[in-house]
């Protein structure tokens, strides 16, 4: 697809739910935004991420949504990786202060190491499946979740258990 044609969908879409959303308030009233942004740097090494994210709440207890997520490592004399993606999450509130989630995570990874180390890069696909449980005070869930898909060898992550800070606004 070229620029002109990626253009002209973006346009064509924007368009359309910018009349949708004037026709239809109701459904924007139901539309909560958040995400992450995360920032980490230590001996020679950097890691940023930013993961906006918006959910449709059904009704009090469902919500489904997307997320977008994009973050940059960089470890001195031995890599610098990209890692760009999207997730589908979905959450359930068993009671207002208890909500279960579950999120498919689908994030392209690029890794070129340093020349000195003589390995190769890296280009590949990493998928998770996130069950995971937290307390929900407001606008703020904090909990714990797990990636059923874990994969030691390739999963950004060092651990399939993490713990979440979710905000929605």
């Amino acid at each position: 697809m070229n620029k002109v044609s990626f253009t002209i969908i973006i346009f064509f879409f924007s368009t359309v739910i910018c009349l949708s959303a004037q026709q239809n308030n109701e459904f924007w009233d139901h539309v909560r935004f958040g995400g992450g942004i995360g920032l980490s740097f230590g001996d020679g090494f950097f890691s940023g991420t930013l993961a906006p994210s918006a959910i449709y709440e059904i009704d009090q207890n469902f919500a489904i949504g997307l997320g977008l997520n994009g973050t940059i490592n960089n470890q001195k004399n031995v890599y610098k990786s990209t890692i760009l993606g999207g997730s589908i999450i979905g959450l359930f509130n068993v009671i207002n202060e208890i909500q279960l989630s579950s999120e498919f995570e689908q994030l392209h990874v690029k890794r070129n190491y340093d020349e000195s180390l003589n390995i190769e890069n890296d280009t590949y696909w990493s998928p998770a499946l996130f069950i995971g449980a937290g307390y929900r005070s407001g606008n703020v869930t904090f909990g714990l979740r797990y990636d059923l898909l874990y994969d030691k060898e390739k999963s950004i992550y060092i651990d399939p258990w993490a713990p979440f800070v979710r905000f929605y606004f």
